[in-house]
C-alpha cells in the first residue's frame, strides 16, 4: 500500500531543483495553480504542459514517478470526465442515445478538465518529492507571519501541517497491517467483489481511525511530557535563505503567467 501511493515521499537526487529555497517553490505553486486555473485553449495547454514536463525533468526524478502520483486520482477523474461530457450542451451534437446527448463542447471542457487536475497534481508532486516535510512547515511558517497581524498563530498551522505529513506513512502502515491481519483472517478484500469489498472498508476503517486517535493521544502525552507549549518562542534547526537561483525559478513562472493573459 505504501508502495503505490508515492505522494508526499522525498526523492532525494541532488538536482537544482530540490536546492531551491522552500519558499521559492511553494510561491512558484501557487502561481501555477491560477495559470492552470486561466489556461482556455489548446494552444496555452500545449506551452504549459511543455514548460512543466522539462521541469519536472530537470529533478532527475522519472516522470513516471510524477505520473504514478495521479493514479490514486484515476477514478475520480474518469467521474469528473463523464460528468463534463453529460453536462455541457454547447458546440455540435456529435451522439444522440436515448436520453443521452454528447455535443462537442462537453468532450472539449471534459478533455481541459481533466488535463488541468493532472498538470496540477504532477506539479503538486514536485513539491513534496524535491522538499523534506521540516523544510516545507518552516516556509509555510515563515510565509504565514503576516497572518499574525489577526491573530492567527502560523506557528500552529505550520505545527498541523507537520503532523499531518508524519502522520501520512503511520497511518498507511497501521492500514497494511490491519489488512494483513484480516487476512490472515480469511478476510481477504482483493478476492471479494466490488459491493462486499465496499461493506469489508467499514470493518477496515474503525480500527484505523481508533488507532489513529490512540497514535494522536500518545503524540499529546509526548509532546506534554518534553515541555513543548504552542506560542513559546522557538529556536529553528534550518536557516532558510533565498538565492538569486530562487529568483530566476520565480522568474520562470510570473512569465509564463504573462504569457497565457496576454495572448
Amino acid at each position: 500500500m505504501q508502495q503505490r501511493f508515492i505522494l508526499g515521499r522525498v526523492i532525494a537526487t541532488g538536482s537544482w531543483v530540490h536546492k531551491l529555497d522552500p519558499r521559492a517553490k511553494m510561491t512558484c505553486m501557487l502561481i501555477y495553480a491560477v495559470i492552470t486555473i486561466l489556461l482556455h485553449s489548446w494552444a496555452d495547454f500545449i506551452a504549459v504542459t511543455l514548460v512543466s514536463q522539462l521541469i519536472l525533468l530537470s529533478t532527475r526524478i522519472k516522470l513516471t514517478t510524477y505520473w504514478r502520483a495521479v493514479r490514486p486520482l484515476r477514478y475520480l477523474m474518469l467521474f469528473i470526465f463523464l460528468f463534463q461530457i453529460f453536462l455541457e450542451k454547447g458546440g455540435d451534437l456529435l451522439l444522440a442515445l436515448g436520453p443521452i446527448h454528447i455535443y462537442s463542447e462537453g468532450i472539449i471542457t471534459a478533455v481541459f478538465t481533466v488535463w488541468r487536475m493532472f498538470l496540477l497534481v504532477t506539479f503538486t508532486a514536485l513539491l513534496t518529492f524535491t522538499t523534506t516535510p521540516a523544510m516545507l512547515t518552516q516556509a509555510l511558517e515563515d510565509m504565514l507571519k503576516p497572518l499574525q497581524i489577526f491573530r492567527i498563530s502560523p506557528q500552529a498551522i505550520a505545527l498541523m501541517l507537520s503532523i499531518a505529513l508524519r502522520f501520512i506513512p503511520t497511518i498507511l502502515e497501521e492500514t497494511e497491517r490491519i489488512v494483513k491481519a484480516q487476512a490472515s483472517r480469511g478476510a481477504d478484500l482483493k478476492d471479494l467483489p466490488w459491493k462486499d469489498k465496499a461493506k469489508a472498508m467499514i470493518s477496515l476503517l474503525v480500527p484505523v481511525t481508533v488507532c489513529a486517535f490512540r497514535r494522536a493521544e500518545e503524540l499529546v502525552n509526548s509532546m506534554e511530557a518534553r515541555g513543548y507549549k504552542l506560542g513559546e518562542p522557538r529556536s529553528k534547526y534550518f536557516r532558510l535563505t533565498w538565492h538569486s537561483q530562487d529568483t530566476y525559478f520565480l522568474l520562470i513562472f510570473i512569465l509564463i503567467g504573462l504569457f497565457i493573459i496576454w495572448q
